[in-house]
């Protein structure tokens, strides 16, 4: 190699390996946003999005799908706009949140992660529908909902109702923003397992 070259043979070689790199190559498609359609539009859509909440909506089926926009500074405080985790509702005499329908229980723990004796069977990004085993539902729900293979998320949430079949319905509190999220992409998730055709 020449002395007055810029990079080394093995830099060279890294940089080589890095670009054909199929795993690191893979853009997140649902994250980003492009939009097309001149300066002004995306000023002007990037200017809402800063002052207050867009979404973008669409309709599939009996099901409405609501993506909220946000705005993300990138590490050169650049700004782009991203699409965030949808909230999903059904149609029917009245409209509400889509259920995920859990294939079986999942125990809530407490926050040492022991088991409370309720149990999830039903979940929406503002509800729950739990199981009381062995005890009585408390009034307010203040759990952890560990779903196999993903870290714990909080509940907490106000006893609704008693359902015919025994179990009790909450509505579930405002949490912090990422641990909303959180809950909302597990939803999203679990939404492109039951409907693979739509997340294609």
């Amino acid at each position: 190699m020449q002395s007055d070259a810029l990079l080394t043979q093995d830099e060279l070689d890294f940089i080589q390996t890095m670009q054909h790199n199929p795993q690191l190559n893979v853009r997140d498609a649902t994250a980003s946003l492009l939009v097309n359609g001149g300066v002004q539009i995306k000023d002007l859509l990037t200017r809402l999005v800063a002052q207050d909440h867009v979404t973008i909506q669409a309709q599939f089926e009996n099901q409405q799908i609501s993506f909220p926009l946000q705005l993300v500074e990138d590490e050169f405080h650049a700004q782009h706009i991203k699409l965030g985790a949808p909230t999903i509702y059904e149609d029917g005499p009245m409209i509400r949140p889509w259920r995920l329908t859990l294939s079986r229980p999942v125990a809530l723990e407490d926050e040492e992660g022991k088991p409370t004796g309720l149990w999830a069977r039903e979940l929406s990004f503002n509800g729950i529908l739990v199981e009381a085993r062995g005890r009585t539902a408390p009034p307010a729900l203040s759990a952890w909902f560990a779903p196999d293979g993903l870290s714990a998320m909080a509940m907490k949430g106000k006893r609704q109702r008693k359902t015919a079949d025994g179990l009790f319905a909450y509505r579930l509190q405002e949490n912090t923003a990422q641990e909303t999220e959180r809950l909302r992409q597990f939803i999203m998730q679990q939404h492109q397992l039951s409907h693979p055709q739509l997340h294609a």
